[in-house]
């Protein structure tokens, strides 16, 4: 991988500090975060595209469950894998930058990619993967679905005709799969979203019980219940408000049902992403709180889904949010004991801390950091990696910046 080596060598990356100062001195940035971004997101997905394009996952993937239920877990561990890391993935592989350096990079993680996704639906390969037997497989369909929705290029139209059949009928085969009254729901209607956007026969009426079941649970000021109750954790970062948004969007292309639901998920995303941004503070921490730690900067996927479409709230500019994220990244994935030897993710939320997991969390589960990436789907010409640096919200207030007080929306 001479062009991997080259990139990454080429460029010096910074380390955030977590000594606050008395002036807001945010870590040195333009190439290097990009650089480091991208080092950073290759180190975590190479394990697992490289071996499933080799049809070596099942063979060669460690599998951790700190619940003693490792063989339960492997029924489901290898999707959540290729799933959770092509839902982040995606938009770099679609429309990153296209220079010698990551260019090539891009294009290497790509095939890998499409051979990936190949041999997890071919029947005769040893890691086919499970689409039916339990719940948990309409969870990581409906990530590798949205993976497939952030990248249709790449991913799908480059895909043989054989493959993509395959696709089509593991997605719908999880239709079996009865989702739970919460969040699941949006993973039934992400697939059903899929499906409509290739044009084949879809199920509007998971896609309507998703929006208005999550319309009914809204709680104001951003934040969505996970079902009828409040929970206080991430699952609206997660989960609810990025699939919201890639549902109504998408299956507007084949209906105006949901439009009038659009603005309103829309504003409140904005709201969510502007609570997100004061979450993470100077040194990059951000609270343990609820169900799922072991995502660890997965925790952002909606913040970082709202740089990516360039719909971040006003007060909100693109270079302190990439200021934000790199310091979260940075604190749950540079962490020691974060990876295994051979650079399998291991469980934990800071380093290595099994105990901090629940007992559906397995080594595939953990690759859903990969969604706090999504802006490397944009060029580094983008304001959100050309322009100077700025400092985030708690950077400000924490050295005693005199900044706007905060409203609910």
């Amino acid at each position: 991988m001479p062009s991997r080596r080259k990139f990454l060598a080429s460029t010096a990356v910074s380390a955030v500090s977590p000594e606050l100062t008395a002036a807001p001195q945010p870590p040195a940035h333009t190439e290097s975060d990009r650089a480091y971004w991208v080092q950073m997101l290759t180190r975590i997905a190479e394990p697992v595209l490289s071996a499933l394009s080799e049809r070596k996952l099942v063979a060669t993937m460690p599998v951790e469950a700190p619940h003693g239920n490792v063989e339960d877990r492997r029924q489901f561990t290898y999707l959540e894998a290729l799933g959770r890391t092509l839902t982040g993935i995606a938009p770099w592989l679609e429309s990153g930058d296209s220079d010698a350096a990551e260019g090539d990079l891009r294009k290497r993680y790509a095939e890998m990619a499409r051979q990936a996704i190949a041999a997890a639906v071919d029947p005769a390969s040893p890691d086919r993967m499970n689409f039916t037997r339990g719940a948990q497989p309409v969870v990581d369909a409906a990530f590798l679905a949205l993976g497939l929705l952030r990248a249709p290029s790449e991913l799908w139209q480059k895909l043989d005709a054989a493959t993509r059949q395959r696709v089509i009928e593991g997605l719908r085969s999880t239709r079996v799969i009865r989702p739970g009254f919460n969040n699941w729901l949006l993973f039934s209607a992400i697939v059903e979203a899929f499906l409509a956007s290739v044009e084949e026969q879809w199920d509007e009426m998971r896609v309507d019980y998703a929006v208005r079941q999550h319309e009914q649970w809204y709680k104001g000021d951003g934040i969505y219940g996970d079902g009828p109750e409040f929970h206080w954790d991430y699952y609206n970062s997660f989960v609810i408000h990025p699939m919201l948004l890639a549902v109504v969007e998408t299956v507007s292309r084949r209906s105006k049902t949901w439009d009038g639901f659009h603005a309103a998920i829309v504003a409140r995303a904005k709201r969510y992403a502007a609570i997100q941004e004061r979450l993470i503070a100077p040194d990059g921490s951000f609270p343990a709180i609820g169900r799922s730690l072991p995502y660890r900067c997965g925790a952002f996927h909606l913040l970082a889904t709202m740089a990516l479409r360039r719909e971040l709230p006003a007060a909100v500019s693109p270079e302190q949010v990439r200021g934000a994220l790199t310091a979260a990244i940075r604190r749950t994935l540079d962490a020691a004991g974060t990876f295994q030897d051979k650079g399998w993710l291991n469980v934990g939320f800071c380093g290595h801390q099994p105990s901090v997991a629940e007992s559906y969390i397995s080594t595939g589960s953990l690759y859903l950091c990969c969604a706090a990436f999504l802006p490397l789907g944009l060029a580094s010409t983008d304001v959100f990696w050309s322009n100077a640096p700025q400092p985030w919200t708690s950077r400000k207030i924490w050295s005693g910046q005199d900044i706007p007080a905060d409203h609910a929306s």
